[in-house]
Parts: structure tokens; sequence; C-alpha cells
């Protein structure tokens, strides 16, 4: 069963956010062990301007491409060079080393908490 971090707010679409300034956006443990052995990250450009529910990147596994969609609108301040030289690290770490990118958000798309969304994704709630 996979775990899903307390204090972070979830997209349906497997996105975390944070609420800091600037948030730091990155794919759930759900979606990283349903995706499997991840070998390819593709995040925006620092200084691209995302809105809600667009896609920004993909990150491809042994089994599938799957599309990362943001959750935020604002623009990307940052990104993680590491996760993209070391893709495994998202499934090593999805919340902590592997965060994809920092955003300064301009909006909020809707977005379900901790528990929300591992009831709708038969996980459970970590600290």
């Amino acid at each position: 069963m996979s775990n899903v971090k307390a204090g972070l707010r979830y997209s349906a679409e497997h996105e975390w956010v944070t609420s800091d300034s600037p948030a730091v956006v990155g794919i759930s443990e759900v979606a990283a062990d349903a995706l499997g052995e991840i070998v390819y990250v593709d995040l925006p450009e620092v200084g691209a301007a995302i809105e809600v529910g667009a896609v920004v990147g993909e990150v491809e596994s042994t089994k599938s491409v799957s599309e990362i969609f943001s959750p935020v609108a604002g623009e990307v301040v940052e990104v993680n060079d590491a996760v993209v030289a070391d893709p495994a690290q998202l499934n090593a770490d999805p919340y902590g080393a592997a965060w994809l990118f920092k955003v300064a958000v301009t909006e909020e798309g809707p977005l379900l908490d901790a528990d929300q969304y591992a009831s709708d994704n038969d996980a459970q709630v970590s600290a």
C-alpha cells in the first residue's frame, strides 16, 4: 500500500504541492508505485508560465509514460536537476529529494488534502 504524506495537498492527477512560497511540486508515491521503475523525467523550464491542469512535463518508466499536470498556476522558479539526472529518486523518495519544480503561485487548482487523496487511492496517510 502506498503512503500519502500528511501536510501536502494533492491533485486528482497524482501531483502533490506544498503551501510554501514558492510552492514545491512533485508526484505522489501512489503515482511512482503505479509507474514502476522510473527512467526519465522531463520538467518545465525555469521562467515558464504554467497554468492549472496544463501538461508541464512527463515521467517515463519501464512500463509507461505519464504526463505531469500542474496543480497550480504561476512562474516556474526552480527545477530539480538532480531528479532529471537520476529519475530513480522518484521511486525512492517522492516526497523528499525527488521534488520536481518550484512555482511562484498565482492560482491553485482543485486540491485534495492527504486524507481525501489517500481515501480516493486506497493508500495510507503517513507523517
